[in-house]
């Protein structure tokens, strides 16, 4: 009975001992997927944060071609041409006809200029209005909508009683 009770405690020994080999092998494939999954998910943040330092660098480059962009309007503005064109259009300048048909063009260029803003203004303000009324309306219909909904079948209830006492 001893040896029986004996062989029955190393056969289930061994049993515990292949369970246990078989754990530590799913163990071992589990550290294995959760390593290749961080090594996945790292790869992936590097790659983020690489295309994250490369945006705000292309965002940089953008944003300094949009000052010189403006800057280049800017001294465009309020020298009306680049300094070098000005200088060479006042040397080619010998007389006072050239001098007077220059003015006129410039004055001609200068009114043309006002009246494209002036449209363009005008045109501003009719879509301004246009939205602003197309706004107003769809406020009014979706709280027409509204309203209606939160009567609900009282609501009909009450529209029934109204008919009701009026007179034809």
């Amino acid at each position: 009975m001893n040896q029986d009770l004996t062989q029955q405690w190393l056969a289930q020994i061994q049993v515990l001992k292949e369970q246990m080999a078989g754990l530590q092998h799913d163990r071992d494939a589990a550290w294995e997927s959760a390593q290749k999954w961080r090594q996945l998910y790292n790869t992936e943040a590097e790659q983020r944060r690489t295309d994250a330092q490369l945006s705000q660098q292309a965002i940089a480059s953008l944003k300094a071609d949009v000052h010189k962009l403006q800057g280049l309007e800017v001294e465009t503005l309020t020298a009306g041409t680049p300094v070098t064109v000005n200088q060479q259009e006042i040397e080619q300048l010998k007389s006072v006809e050239d001098w007077q048909a220059k003015l006129i063009a410039v004055i001609k260029e200068r009114d043309r200029l006002l009246q494209a803003l002036k449209t363009e203004q005008d045109n501003h303000a009719q879509t301004r209005n246009s939205l602003t009324t197309a706004l107003g309306d769809a406020i009014d219909s979706l709280t027409r909508e509204r309203a209606g909904r939160e009567k609900g079948p009282r609501g009909q209830g009450d529209k029934e009683i109204g008919g009701q006492g009026e007179t034809p």
